[in-house]
């Protein structure tokens, strides 16, 4: 199903709040690595909100993401401030890892190996 534009513009919305709210509450540098929202989408009824968090560099992406739940009710404490007047219910919070670099290196290194393939049998 599409998502409509009122999803978008809400998601893009909290996208933006999260974003600075994860750097006030030093959330965007754990664990030696970095912390960054990849998208926010929203559900239809603007109730729910799944953010996608992407990570670069950190050792132990359970631990943070163990961390982000851990305070969330803090991140929404500070989302619901700053979106109350835009929003009539401030949405559900949902954390989920964003993979989408890591695929994207492994494609990588296969269609390198393929390409070293066919330059040695070329040789």
């Amino acid at each position: 199903m599409e998502e409509g534009k009122r999803q978008r513009q809400v998601a893009g919305a909290l996208q933006e709040e999260l974003n600075d709210i994860f750097r006030r509450l030093n959330l965007s540098m754990i664990d030696g690595g970095m912390v960054s929202i990849a998208s926010v989408k929203v559900t239809p009824d603007l109730l729910e909100a799944r953010i996608y968090l992407s990570l670069f560099q950190v050792k132990d992406a359970q631990a943070v993401m163990k961390t982000i739940e851990s305070r969330a009710w803090e991140i929404k404490r500070e989302l619901a401030g700053r979106v109350k007047h835009q929003l009539r219910r401030i949405p559900v919070l949902h954390f989920y890892l964003d993979d989408t670099l890591d695929y994207v290196f492994k494609m990588e290194e296969i269609f390198k190996k393929i390409s070293d393939e066919k330059k040695g049998e070329q040789e």
